[in-house]
């Protein structure tokens, strides 16, 4: 067999692979039946607080859980219990991040020492002793900080979307609905995380025998939400007494919409104040320019 051949051979084998894997390529595929239902299918929806698997706990986790049967009760000083409620905190995440935290602020000046020592500049034993324990101490409350933050963030959201609830149940009631059936109703319009907290709370009151209100009073006492303690107050009156609550509810969410818009107005006047700083030191500094050459040369002169 000659080179020549066997080359035409080698170049034909290869063509006919290209045009067969083309041709293939261009063919549709064969789609997996399971894949595609389960591609398909939408994922159920699962609130947070029941029917949801619990999770494997974290590092940090496993290190509050240690924390919380090792360590005094008195050491933490004190826990935001509502702001971890609310934004759903386990303690003990939230007792590992603090302990994270320290052992980060003991570990800085530790190593910024290391990093001087090796420059040449070595700083005495004592003042890194005290940095690392004021700096350990400073990073300890910063979950707090954070927790709080977060905290006085999500009850801000918590009562934007109260308001529209609060009209949902309104509607609920002008329609002909019961009490929990317009709570329940209005609750599953959405999947924010209000709505399905609202509505975690009257699924577990129904299984429990607890009225409606009663259950969300229970949340805002516990949470510290007195916008939802007022809904709870008039569908407790609209239940036990039957008296109308279409005109109460509306009263409500139009008084939650005012309050808000009057803090975000207060809010939005500060932030003009803060703006307004700069620009003040800027004429400062400017007249100072102006002025300092002539007192310069008074100063000379003199």
């Amino acid at each position: 067999m000659s080179a020549t051949l066997l080359g035409a051979i080698v170049a034909g084998s290869l063509i006919s692979l290209g045009l067969a894997l083309a041709v293939l390529r261009l063919l549709p595929p064969r789609p997996d039946p399971v894949d595609a239902v389960a591609r398909l299918t939408p994922k159920p929806y699962v609130p947070t607080q029941w029917g949801a698997l619990e999770p494997d706990p974290t590092r940090t986790e496993r290190l509050g859980q240690w924390a919380l049967r090792t360590l005094p009760p008195g050491m933490w000083v004190r826990t935001p219990q509502r702001e971890l409620k609310l934004l759903q905190i386990p303690l003990a995440k939230f007792y590992g991040d603090k302990l994270t935290f320290a052992a980060l602020g003991l570990a800085i000046p530790v190593v910024l020492n290391l990093v001087f020592t090796a420059a040449g500049a070595r700083l005495p034993f004592q003042l890194g002793f005290v940095a690392s324990l004021g700096l350990a101490a400073l990073m300890f409350f910063i979950p707090n900080y954070n927790a709080v933050d977060d905290a006085r963030k999500a009850r801000s959201e918590f009562r934007r979307a109260l308001g529209a609830y609060v009209d949902l149940v309104a509607l609920e009631r002008t329609s002909g609905a019961g009490v929990r059936q317009s709570m329940e109703q209005a609750a599953a319009v959405s999947q924010s995380w209000v709505f399905t907290r609202i509505s975690s709370e009257l699924m577990h009151s129904r299984w429990s025998g607890v009225p409606p209100w009663d259950a969300l009073r229970e949340l805002a006492d516990e949470l510290a939400l007195p916008d939802l303690a007022d809904l709870a107050d008039i569908m407790r009156l609209s239940g036990e007494q039957g008296s109308a609550a279409y005109d109460s509810l509306r009263a409500r969410a139009t008084a939650i919409r005012t309050a808000m818009l009057g803090e975000e107005l207060a809010e939005a006047n500060a932030t003009v104040e803060r703006m307004s700083i700069p620009g003040s030191l800027l004429g400062v500094v400017f007249m100072a320019l102006l002025v300092a050459p002539a007192l310069l040369r008074i100063l000379t002169a003199s």
